[in-house]
C-alpha cells in the first residue's frame, strides 16, 4: 500500500515504519506461550519485557532508568524482520548473527526519518553492547522470560531441543549481570526443572 502523495514525508515514513513492524508478529520463537500448544512471536516477547522492565526495575543490580530500559527492549528485536529469531543454544545458528541483524537495522531503521533512525538505532546497539546498566538490566529481562515460559511448560522447549542443565546455565548467567537477585531465581529454576 502506497500513501498519498499529499502526506508529508516524515509522517509517510513514520507510518510506513509502523506497517513495516506489524511483521514482527509473524517472527516465531522457540518458547511455547504458558498456556498454549502455541509458539511465542516476538512481537508478544517484547511486551512482556517492557512490562517485565516496569514490574523487576527494582531488582536491577545498579540504578536505572526503567523507561530507557522499556525503550530498550521494545526495539531489540525489531530486526527480527528481516533476520529471524535465532535459538540461543544453536551454536551454528549464531555463526553471522551479528552482521544478519547489522544489516536488518540499518535497512529496518532506514525506513524511519533520519533522527529517529539513529536513535533506533542507537538503543539497538546499545542493547547489543550491553555497557549501560539499563541495557544489562534489559539483556537479563531478555534471558529470564524465556526460562520463566520453559520452568511452567515443564521445560517443553529445552526438551525438544535436548538441551542440559549445564547449558541452560551458562547461556542464563549473564543474568546476573544485571540482577543478581533475578539470577538467583533463574538458577534454582533451571536446576530444579532440568535436573528431572
Amino acid at each position: 500500500m502506497n500513501f498519498e502523495r499529499w502526506i508529508p514525508e516524515r509522517l509517510r515514513r513514520q507510518l510506513e515504519f509502523i506497517l513495516e513492524i506489524d511483521r514482527l508478529k509473524s517472527v516465531l520463537r522457540q518458547s511455547y506461550l504458558i498456556d498454549s500448544d502455541r509458539h511465542e512471536n516476538s512481537a508478544e516477547h517484547s511486551w512482556h519485557l517492557a512490562v517485565a522492565a516496569m514490574v523487576l526495575a527494582e531488582h536491577a543490580k545498579e540504578r536505572i532508568d526503567a523507561s530507557k530500559v522499556i525503550r530498550l527492549v521494545l526495539v531489540h528485536d525489531l530486526v527480527e524482520i528481516d533476520a529471524g529469531d535465532t535459538f540461543i543454544y544453536d551454536e551454528a545458528a549464531n555463526v553471522g548473527k551479528a552482521a544478519r541483524e547489522q544489516e536488518a537495522a540499518n535497512r529496518l531503521f532506514g525506513v524511519l526519518p533520519k533522527d529517529q533512525a539513529q536513535t533506533f538505532m542507537a538503543l539497538w546497539r546499545e542493547f547489543e553492547d550491553r555497557e549501560t546498566p539499563e541495557a544489562k538490566f534489559a539483556f537479563a529481562l531478555d534471558r529470564l522470560l524465556p526460562v520463566l515460559h520453559n520452568v511452567f511448560t515443564q521445560g517443553r522447549s529445552w526438551k525438544e531441543h535436548g538441551i542440559r542443565q549445564e547449558q541452560a546455565l551458562k547461556k542464563n548467567r549473564p543474568i546476573e549481570e544485571g540482577s543478581p537477585d533475578l539470577w538467583r531465581v533463574v538458577e534454582s529454576l533451571i536446576t530444579q526443572t532440568l535436573a528431572k
